[in-house]
């Protein structure tokens, strides 16, 4: 706006010249003609005022004043239409952006019972907000009326705890006050863990807050709760600190036990788990150290039965000849003779040796026809059987603890054992017959000595 414009009070160019914190602003020239320029930027919006009455509402752009574009106005000042014709009106700009950073504070103490305690203490609570216009009409008409506009410092009246004036003040603080104490109630918040819980204090007083602000053509986007002031010079709230650090020195120190309970039991599982498989392994391990001996055993016996049969084989005998030998050897030594008389009990002995009757017939036979080569004809069975004995015990002797056979050293190779030292028998005291190997003389009769 010119000098000339300002002091014909006439203006050719209508558009925004007010500062950037504020809501809505009116222009000061009230006179304009038609062909008059009316810009309007982003965000903006200019509503035209006759008598008091909102007419025309024009958004972002550059308009030309004219009858065409302004119908409202065309009836209100019964405007010619061909004519340049000077017409008064206000003019409304309307900033729609959103004003952001507006400070709150409560003017006095909420009065708070904590659910938790049973106490009864006082607390404050500040903070800020944003604020945006959605209606330019309803705003200026039950918010800027006829005042000269609306800045941010009118909302609470530029003190954050100090104003008596705001347009919103007492709105805000009826909200802020009833809801605060009446959420922190309600979800049992603990008052010296309310920080935790700022951003649904926020939300919930936002919300609250908006109900009532959209009859004024306004939304808060935003309200944010900051800071919750505690009385901390309060007795009360001094033992309530005091209960709840107790409280929660229990509930760790119990944390603690029960943690150190559940890794004691989770070690001794582990130690039990850890034993159980040392057993099992050990177990398995002597198994298997059995399993390889008995193995080992029956292959040693396995290979020492084929060695003996190859040598059984190779002198011309089997394995019931060899039986045969050796009962007929041990029936010598017992003084027991092919037709049943002499010394001993004969069939007892070999009962004794383990020979059963059903048997017995055959070993003699087997025996009398291994011996009949060497006896050649002599009556005296005994001491035939003395001299094949003597005979064949000079090929070699047998070990007495692993059955060896043939051994010709003075130990056995195979277990260490020494030879038996040889029975050379006894002397009869009657008849002088001597190397008598059974218990009485087969010539007199007489009975072995007592020793």
């Amino acid at each position: 706006m010119n000098k000339q414009e300002k002091r014909e009070g006439v203006i050719s160019v209508i558009k925004y010249e007010g500062p950037n914190n504020v809501f809505a602003w009116k222009h000061p020239i009230e006179d304009f003609n038609t062909g008059s320029q009316l810009i309007v930027h982003e965000s903006q919006e200019a509503v035209f005022y006759k008598d008091g009455k909102a007419l025309d509402l024009f958004g972002s752009g550059r308009y030309t004043l004219e009858t065409n574009n302004i119908p409202i106005m065309r009836e209100s000042f019964k405007l010619p239409s061909n004519a340049e014709t000077m017409f008064h009106a206000e003019v409304y700009f309307v900033n729609l952006t959103t004003q952001m950073g507006i400070k709150w504070g409560t003017d006095s103490k909420v009065r708070l019972f904590d659910p938790a305690s049973g106490l009864h203490i006082e607390i404050g609570a500040c903070g800020s907000f944003n604020l945006r216009v959605t209606n330019s009409r309803k705003f200026l008409v039950k918010v800027v009326g006829t005042t000269q506009g609306f800045t941010q410092n009118e909302v609470l009246n530029g003190d954050a705890v100090g104003f008596t004036t705001g347009a919103f003040k007492s709105l805000i603080m009826n909200r802020v006050k009833s809801n605060l104490a009446r959420i922190i109630k309600e979800q049992n918040i603990n008052i010296l863990e309310v920080d935790e819980h700022l951003d649904e204090l926020s939300v919930a007083m936002r919300d609250s807050i908006n109900e009532n602000l959209e009859d004024y053509g306004m939304i808060m986007p935003e309200f944010f709760i900051t800071v919750i002031q505690t009385p901390d010079d309060d007795p009360n709230f001094r033992r309530l600190k005091q209960q709840f650090a107790d409280k929660t020195l229990k509930v760790r120190e119990e944390e603690v036990r029960q943690a150190e309970a559940e890794a004691a039991q989770k070690r001794k599982i582990v130690e039990a788990q850890t034993a159980a498989q040392l057993k099992m392994v050990g177990a398995q391990g002597d198994a298997e150290a059995l399993k390889i001996k008995a193995q080992a055993e029956a292959e040693a016996y396995k290979m020492q039965a084929f060695a003996e049969a190859a040598e059984m084989q190779a002198k011309g005998y089997t394995y019931q000849q060899e039986t045969a030998r050796q009962v007929g050897l041990e029936a010598m030594q017992n003084g027991i003779t092919g037709n049943g008389t002499g010394g001993g009990s004969g069939i007892g002995d070999l009962a004794g040796l383990g020979v059963t009757l059903g048997a017995m017939g055959g070993v003699m036979n087997m025996t009398r026809e291994a011996m009949n080569p060497i006896m050649e004809g002599s009556t005296q069975v005994g001491a035939g059987f003395g001299a094949v004995v003597s005979g064949q015990v000079n090929d070699g002797w047998i070990c007495p603890n692993c059955g060896a056979k043939g051994l010709t050293s003075r130990f056995c190779p195979d277990c260490g054992t020494p030879q038996p030292v040889k029975d050379n028998g006894w002397t009869c005291p009657s008849c002088g017959t001597s190397g008598i190997k059974s218990k009485f003389c087969p010539d007199c009769g007489t009975k072995k000595p007592e020793e």
